[in-house]
């Protein structure tokens, strides 16, 4: 275990940890869509699709990290969907794709969810009143809530990373990151009053999730300002450890 999780499977060295929260929550789903279904596999079978979907779109971040040269060895699956821990090198561009990547997946499952859901619906292939046909369905309208969602300009989901990445480019990484926890704040509060407005718990989780990681990174980004000044500092006022001199260059390789 490890905190709260255990991990499942490693893939190319990534490791897949599932939290034990995670099953709490799909009993709870199972169990509300069994009614929708026929049969009692197929919500389970429904569940396990949105697992698969919301790995896919954690391994899109991680192999984006390692495409960039930056290091990806872990995701966790939780009930709020799944994290995938990345160190991408600090470079606005670096930061950018190992973000978007994440979406992207989402945008190609869309096209294949699509045509199974075509095919299947219209060719008589299965009945569009069987379970088959309503799972596809299902995991199509999940993939498109998925990736709208993910963009909402809410740091730390996707869109507001995606924002904080862009606005690197101009104003620098820790004035970036203030202006995407400030906006991830707002949007933490817009949610709150949603789910206050719906007596949404669901809602009013996510919120209080979004509030806490913009506040932890508002700080970060003071702390970031901070240590960049100290070193400015430093490098005006102390000087060189050594004398430099052109004698005895070091070899080039």
């Amino acid at each position: 275990m490890r905190g709260g999780s255990f991990k499942l499977f490693q893939v190319a060295g990534i490791s897949v940890y599932l939290h034990f929260t995670w099953f709490l929550v799909a009993w709870y789903q199972i169990s509300s869509a069994s009614y929708r279904f026929h049969r009692p596999i197929w919500p389970v079978i429904e569940y396990i699709g949105l697992f698969i979907i919301v790995l896919l779109h954690e391994f899109g971040h991680a192999f984006a990290c390692r495409s960039t040269g930056g290091r990806a060895d872990r995701i966790v699956l939780w009930p709020l969907g799944g994290l995938a821990f990345v160190d991408p090198p600090l470079r606005a561009s670096a930061v950018l794709w190992s973000i978007i990547a994440g979406p992207l997946v989402n945008v190609v499952l869309f096209p294949i969810l699509q045509l199974l859901v075509m095919v299947t619906g219209r060719h008589g292939f299965i009945d569009i009143s069987a379970d088959p046909h309503r799972v596809l369905v299902d995991l199509w309208a999940i993939n498109v809530l998925l990736l709208l969602f993910n963009l909402l300009p809410f740091y730390p989901l996707d869109g507001g990373q995606i924002v904080r990445a862009l606005l690197w480019f101009r104003i620098g990484p820790s004035r970036s990151l203030r202006a995407a926890a400030v906006i991830g704040v707002v949007g933490a509060g817009l949610l709150a009053l949603f789910a206050i407005l719906k007596s949404s718990i669901w809602f009013g989780i996510l919120a209080f999730f979004i509030f806490s990681q913009a506040g932890a990174a508002f700080q970060r980004a003071n702390q970031m300002e901070l240590e960049a000044d100290l070193a400015a500092r430093g490098a005006e006022t102390t000087p060189p450890a050594s004398p430099i001199t052109g004698e005895n260059p070091a070899p080039r390789r």
